[in-house]
């Protein structure tokens, strides 16, 4: 996984957290809810671009 992607996917999972706790203070569902979703497409990144080290690690 390059260190972009890597930091990427971070940032997201952070963003993603943010706004979570902010739905959960402000009593908003909507934002909890992309709060929720955002940290579930940083995990989705995560996993793809381990997939993609492993395979490499096997083809080398």
């Amino acid at each position: 996984m390059s260190i972009e992607d890597r930091a990427k996917a971070f940032a997201k999972n952070i963003e993603g957290k943010v706004q979570e706790t902010v739905g959960e203070v402000t009593g908003n569902p909507n934002d909890k809810a992309e709060g929720k979703a955002k940290q579930a497409e940083a995990q989705v990144r995560h996993t793809a671009e381990n997939l993609k080290d492993e395979v490499k690690k096997t083809l080398d």
